[in-house]
Protein backbone atom coordinates (compact mmCIF):
# COMPACT_ATOMS: atom_id res chain seq x y z
CA UNK A 1 0.00 0.00 0.00
CA UNK A 2 1.59 3.58 -0.92
CA UNK A 3 1.78 6.65 1.52
CA UNK A 4 -1.22 7.59 3.49
CA UNK A 5 -1.60 11.39 2.58
CA UNK A 6 -3.98 13.40 5.07
CA UNK A 7 -5.61 16.99 3.44
CA UNK A 8 -5.97 18.27 6.58
CA UNK A 9 -2.56 18.07 8.04
CA UNK A 10 -0.82 21.58 7.66
CA UNK A 11 1.74 20.04 5.66
CA UNK A 12 0.14 17.63 3.87
CA UNK A 13 0.98 17.46 0.04
CA UNK A 14 -2.31 17.03 -1.00
CA UNK A 15 -3.20 20.38 0.24
CA UNK A 16 -1.36 21.35 -2.78
CA UNK A 17 -3.28 19.11 -5.25
CA UNK A 18 -6.37 19.84 -3.81
CA UNK A 19 -5.01 23.86 -4.22
CA UNK A 20 -4.50 22.78 -7.61
CA UNK A 21 -8.03 21.87 -8.38
CA UNK A 22 -10.15 24.06 -6.62
CA UNK A 23 -8.04 27.22 -8.48
CA UNK A 24 -10.61 29.48 -9.83
CA UNK A 25 -10.03 28.35 -13.54
CA UNK A 26 -8.46 24.66 -13.19
CA UNK A 27 -12.45 23.42 -13.72
CA UNK A 28 -12.95 25.21 -16.51
CA UNK A 29 -9.91 24.39 -18.50
CA UNK A 30 -10.13 20.50 -17.80
CA UNK A 31 -13.70 20.87 -18.67
CA UNK A 32 -13.14 22.68 -22.10
CA UNK A 33 -10.51 20.45 -22.59
CA UNK A 34 -12.73 17.20 -22.23
CA UNK A 35 -13.55 16.57 -25.99
CA UNK A 36 -9.78 16.58 -27.14
CA UNK A 37 -7.13 19.10 -27.74
CA UNK A 38 -7.40 22.97 -28.29
CA UNK A 39 -5.56 26.15 -29.26
CA UNK A 40 -4.97 28.61 -26.73
CA UNK A 41 -7.23 31.18 -28.89
CA UNK A 42 -10.15 28.39 -28.86
CA UNK A 43 -9.79 27.29 -25.09
CA UNK A 44 -10.61 31.61 -24.89
CA UNK A 45 -13.27 32.09 -26.54
CA UNK A 46 -14.77 28.91 -25.14
CA UNK A 47 -14.17 29.86 -21.51
CA UNK A 48 -16.11 33.36 -21.38
CA UNK A 49 -14.37 35.87 -18.96
CA UNK A 50 -10.88 34.30 -19.08
CA UNK A 51 -8.07 36.89 -19.45
CA UNK A 52 -5.05 35.86 -21.47
CA UNK A 53 -3.11 36.37 -18.20
CA UNK A 54 -5.28 33.74 -16.35
CA UNK A 55 -5.39 31.52 -18.88
CA UNK A 56 -1.59 31.63 -19.63
CA UNK A 57 -0.97 30.67 -15.97
CA UNK A 58 -3.74 28.20 -15.70
CA UNK A 59 -2.07 26.20 -18.20
CA UNK A 60 1.31 26.24 -17.21
CA UNK A 61 0.29 24.98 -13.46
CA UNK A 62 -1.54 22.24 -15.03
CA UNK A 63 0.94 21.64 -17.48
CA UNK A 64 3.59 21.45 -14.38
CA UNK A 65 1.17 18.99 -12.82
CA UNK A 66 1.33 17.16 -15.14
CA UNK A 67 -3.04 16.96 -15.75
CA UNK A 68 -2.35 19.03 -19.59
CA UNK A 69 0.04 18.18 -21.94
CA UNK A 70 1.20 20.87 -24.06
CA UNK A 71 2.49 20.22 -28.20
CA UNK A 72 4.14 22.48 -30.52
CA UNK A 73 3.99 21.93 -34.17
CA UNK A 74 6.31 23.00 -36.38
CA UNK A 75 4.24 25.55 -38.87
CA UNK A 76 4.15 28.82 -39.35
CA UNK A 77 2.67 30.29 -37.92
CA UNK A 78 3.33 28.21 -34.96
CA UNK A 79 0.68 26.35 -33.76
CA UNK A 80 0.29 25.05 -29.98
CA UNK A 81 -2.29 22.39 -28.67
CA UNK A 82 -3.48 21.48 -25.43
CA UNK A 83 -5.19 18.14 -24.45
CA UNK A 84 -5.79 15.99 -21.28
CA UNK A 85 -3.46 13.83 -19.89
CA UNK A 86 -4.41 10.52 -18.35
CA UNK A 87 -4.25 11.94 -14.98
CA UNK A 88 -6.05 15.01 -16.08
CA UNK A 89 -8.78 12.99 -17.86
CA UNK A 90 -9.10 10.86 -14.43
CA UNK A 91 -9.91 14.41 -12.61
CA UNK A 92 -12.81 14.59 -15.26
CA UNK A 93 -15.33 12.62 -13.12
CA UNK A 94 -15.51 14.46 -9.56
CA UNK A 95 -15.27 17.66 -11.62
CA UNK A 96 -18.52 16.38 -13.49
CA UNK A 97 -20.00 15.53 -9.74
CA UNK A 98 -19.39 18.82 -8.38
CA UNK A 99 -21.16 20.34 -11.95
CA UNK A 100 -23.65 18.98 -11.72
CA UNK A 101 -24.38 19.38 -8.24
CA UNK A 102 -23.76 22.89 -8.71
CA UNK A 103 -26.28 22.91 -11.67
CA UNK A 104 -29.27 20.95 -9.38
CA UNK A 105 -28.78 23.35 -6.34
CA UNK A 106 -28.83 26.85 -7.80
CA UNK A 107 -32.27 27.87 -6.68
CA UNK A 108 -31.54 26.29 -3.00
CA UNK A 109 -28.51 28.59 -3.27
CA UNK A 110 -29.89 31.59 -4.20
CA UNK A 111 -32.97 31.49 -2.12
CA UNK A 112 -30.04 31.00 0.69
CA UNK A 113 -28.09 34.37 0.04
CA UNK A 114 -31.60 36.36 -0.04
CA UNK A 115 -32.62 35.41 3.09
CA UNK A 116 -30.86 37.04 6.37
CA UNK A 117 -28.13 35.52 8.50
CA UNK A 118 -28.77 33.58 11.36
CA UNK A 119 -26.68 34.38 14.51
Amino acid sequence: MGKAYNVMAATCPSRTVLHRIGARWTVFVVNALEDGPRRFSELKAHIRGITSKALTETLRSLEADGLISRREYDENPPRVEYELTSLGRSLLVPLRAVRLWAEQHVPEIESARTRPPTR
